[in-house]
């Protein structure tokens, strides 16, 4: 075998284990940062005690991070990796383990085609940080990203049992009505970065993000594509106030009332990590990636530092996303039923297709104004 070929595999597979052990950590503390900002919100302390002894030790540092408890999603996965396995007689059992890994797998394999930075060399060649950069990205992302639901659904139907049935109903009732309104809202940006006159076209989310380098944010040209996109995405990743397939108060636990032990906690870990993701795909559609302000060239220079200062601050603004998934979770009542059925059909789909035809509409203008 070509030795060129081999180590390009082996970066491959040591880029792709880093980006999963990246994400997989973010969503670790994605947890640990819910439960503080729930608690800062209500008033209360939240986890402040889980610290290892020497590292409380360390002088000024080691309160703070003691107050932080940052150490606490360690512990919770111990705790669930060591807690009884419990497995009721009635479940589909083969089903019933095979679910969790349903969920979790499709939001570790949407970001391949995710780019989070890029690298320039000295003699000025650019190459995009990711490990897969298609030409149709985000046909990927939503084809992938929606077989999360699977997992959801084959919980509900495995575990034998009516309110995770139900659960699991809901779940693909509320994919289904949102995946169109989501679908619609990213056709006019891949409308706008390939009209005529643009600096950059194509259809890979690379091409997306270099469209906003030096130029307005897509978010501040297509405010209200950018907002039908944020409403589905909290949908698509079942966050209040949109959790139906979960909604505690009126179907227990919902799809995992039948989980617990390390199971659950493959299915906690899946939901935060489609909002990771979620919020990356975001940033890379409306908020300029990794790129620096609107209308502002990127302040870093070319090489290592200025790539590893790209990355800082695109996951800087994922996690400003991350917060807003948070603090719209903490203040938000959960909608009925009927009330999100209502709002995907009634609402965004009918509002996605009147935006969707203003911009045929304007790129059509301006096309013709430009050709004249």
């Amino acid at each position: 075998m070509d030795i060129e070929l081999i180590q390009m595999l082996a970066l491959k597979v040591t880029y792709a284990v880093v980006m999963v052990s990246v994400v997989m950590s973010i969503a670790g503390y994605t947890v640990l940062a819910e439960r503080k900002v729930c608690a800062w919100m209500q008033g209360r302390v939240g986890p402040n005690r889980t610290v290892l002894p020497f590292v409380s030790a360390i002088p000024i540092i080691g309160p703070f991070l003691r107050n932080l408890g940052i150490f606490q999603p360690l512990a919770d996965g111990l705790k669930f990796l060591f807690k009884e396995e419990i497995v009721p007689g009635h479940v589909n059992k083969f089903y019933y383990y095979l679910s969790p890994i349903v969920a979790l797998v499709p939001a570790l394999t949407t970001m391949t085609v995710l780019p989070f930075g890029e690298f320039t060399n000295a003699e000025g060649h650019t190459t995009p940080l990711v490990l897969a950069n298609v030409d149709l990205g985000i046909l990927f992302v939503f084809a992938i990203s929606s077989l999360g639901v699977y997992g959801i659904v084959l919980a509900g139907w495995s575990s034998n049992s009516k309110y995770p049935f139900l659960g699991g109903i809901r779940s693909s009732a509320q994919m289904i009505s949102y995946e169109l309104a989501m679908g619609l809202s990213v056709l006019p940006v891949f409308l706008w970065v390939n009209a005529p006159g643009m600096t950059e076209s194509g259809l890979s989310l690379v091409s997306i993000v270099n469209s906003q380098e030096n130029a307005p944010w897509l978010v501040l040209i297509q405010p209200f594509s950018a907002f039908l996109f944020l409403i589905a995405l909290f949908a698509e990743t079942n966050r209040l106030p949109f959790d139906m397939p979960e909604s505690e108060t009126d179907l227990v636990g919902g799809f995992h009332t039948e989980y617990g032990s390390f199971k659950f906690g493959i299915f906690f870990v899946a939901e935060y990590a489609h909002v990771v993701i979620g919020s990356a795909i975001f940033t890379t559609l409306f908020l300029g990636g990794w790129h620096f302000l609107p209308w502002v060239a990127d302040p870093w220079a070319p090489g290592l530092i200025g790539s590893l200062l790209g990355v800082g601050w695109f996951l800087a603004k994922t996690f400003c996303l991350i917060f807003f998934f948070i603090w719209v979770r903490w203040t938000l009542p959960r909608f009925r039923y009927d009330q999100v059925m209502k709002l995907g059909w009634a609402k965004l789909l009918p509002l996605a297709l009147v935006n969707l035809i203003f911009y045929v509409i304007l790129v059509t203008y301006l096309d013709q104004a430009a050709a004249s």
